[in-house]
């Protein structure tokens, strides 16, 4: 695999690569930001799209994974990413219920069938699990966190990741796991989505 991965990389322009990074949303089922990506067939033939965001469903996925692997220059398959935050096709508690059971393996197992209903759909990447420190009871996607404890949220976190990659990503059935959000972003001004966080270095560490 590293010798596959090294010769890509030998063959990539530096467009190739920026391309590689860039994650479009052409207006799926799910859209989390203003505006759709427009002219997403032709970019992804010229190279400039590494992956696609809220599409799943074979019948949904091909036609865009077609263009990658037998249209561009390299062929390489896009990844299909998708907010998967308490299971997919089977829903679950939100991840603040499912925490407040401080029960792991049942938390894993709902991260496990939510990794195979969706490998089935052509999604191979989740965001999730979601490790934000939520200090702000305003902030609406608190619903995505295990609360305000960072020792239970890391066994939460833990346990998704295990049950949605199951130790082994070459398996049909698992998907990769995307630990988020940034640092202290579950701490906005006034509980407003994407807002300035204030903080000082020792109430951070705290």
């Amino acid at each position: 695999m590293n010798s596959f991965i090294d010769d890509i990389m030998r063959k990539m322009t530096p467009d190739e690569k920026i391309g590689q990074l860039n994650l479009v949303a052409p207006g799926g089922f799910t859209n989390t930001g203003p505006e759709k990506t427009r002219n997403v067939s032709e970019k992804i033939r010229a190279g400039q799209v590494g992956g696609m965001f809220g599409f799943w469903g074979v019948e949904n996925v091909k036609p865009w994974q077609d263009i990658a692997v037998k249209e561009t220059r390299l062929g390489i398959p896009m990844l299909f990413g998708l907010d998967v935050i308490h299971g997919h096709k089977t829903v679950f508690p939100i991840p603040l219920a499912l925490s407040s059971s401080w029960d792991m393996e049942m938390i894993e197992k709902t991260a496990r069938l939510a990794a195979t209903e969706c490998a089935a759909e052509g999604v191979n990447w989740v965001f999730s699990p979601m490790v934000d420190i939520c200090r702000e009871p305003r902030w609406g996607r608190i619903a995505e966190s295990a609360g305000e404890d960072p020792h239970l949220g890391s066994r939460v976190a833990e346990a998704m990741v295990r049950g949605y990659q199951a130790g082994d990503l070459s398996k049909p059935d698992t998907v990769m796991a995307c630990v988020k959000h940034f640092a202290l972003y579950g701490a906005p001004d006034g509980g407003r989505d994407y807002n300035t966080v204030d903080m000082s270095r020792i109430k951070m560490m705290e």
